[in-house]
């Protein structure tokens, strides 16, 4: 005889849900800040209540939404040039061998380089203007999606090209029959990773090349000493940054379901 499988109450299935550890985590950290900045925070770490009422007040800001359209302008433009020139490159560099051995030197540059040295050299070069912070967004993000998109065309099992050549696919078919489809989970990552980058490349731009939109915000509230603008500003770019990748995550679940990950999420339902 079949046992029957016997279903929890509702109310533990909504205590044992992941929204419910994270609405938890989330007030005991609230909880925390709060403490802290109410009894040691001084004068620049606000109290949890404080920044909130800040943060709103930013949202209705004239001023903060006209310094989100400045940098979103370097960060979408940045991101799309890394994408457009990355994942060709990317699938280049893990289909000819050959390509990569001329090619691997100057990746290993780029990921070891610190972003921050390359600033002057931008600003000697092209100015201060849009095109400087578009090009180091672009750089921060592009290796992040050549490396991803290289691994994923490696990780294509050579018998299905041997295959597709034995039909006789060309080496366009090839690409775009076996390749990119093989490697889209990978190079879906490497576009998740690359925005995340991108985000991170568009604030230090902004920092340490020139005071403007949202690090110009950040770099005036800490000259005032204002701690609850400051801190609403940088959870405000923390909020976007995580949009984003949910963006991003969502359109990777889309593209690849059959990947691994994607489908430890749709089983654990």
């Amino acid at each position: 005889m079949r046992q029957q499988k016997v279903q929890r109450p509702a109310w533990i299935r909504t205590l044992d849900s992941n929204l419910t550890y994270r609405i938890g985590t989330f007030v005991l950290f609230a909880l925390a800040w709060q403490l802290y900045g109410t009894y040691w925070g001084g004068l620049l770490v606000p109290t949890f209540t404080e920044t909130v009422v800040a943060f709103v007040e930013l949202l209705g800001s004239g001023e903060f939404w006209e310094a989100m359209f400045i940098s979103n302008q370097a960060l979408f433009i940045g991101f799309a040039l890394s994408v457009i020139i990355g994942v060709p490159v990317g699938v280049l560099l893990g289909r000819f061998r050959a390509m990569e051995r001329y090619s691997d030197v100057y990746l290993n540059i780029l990921l070891v380089t610190p972003m921050a040295a390359i600033i002057p050299l931008l600003i000697m070069s092209v100015g201060f203007g849009l095109l400087s912070r578009v090009i180091l967004v672009t750089i921060f993000a592009i290796v992040m999606v050549i490396v991803n998109v290289r691994a994923g065309v490696r990780q294509v099992d050579p018998t299905l090209i041997q295959m597709a050549r034995s039909f006789g696919a060309n080496e366009r078919e090839i690409w775009f029959r076996v390749l990119i489809p093989g490697a889209l989970p990978s190079i879906m990552t490497g576009l998740r990773l690359g925005l995340g980058r991108a985000v991170t490349g568009m604030v230090i731009v902004e920092l340490l090349m020139v005071s403007l939109a949202l690090g110009g915000l950040i770099l005036e509230f800490r000259g005032m000493f204002n701690g609850p603008g400051l801190y609403a500003t940088i959870i405000a770019i923390l909020i976007e940054a995580l949009l984003l990748i949910s963006l991003a995550h969502w359109l990777e679940r889309k593209a690849a379901p059959w990947a691994p990950n994607n489908q430890k999420g749709r089983g654990s339902r």
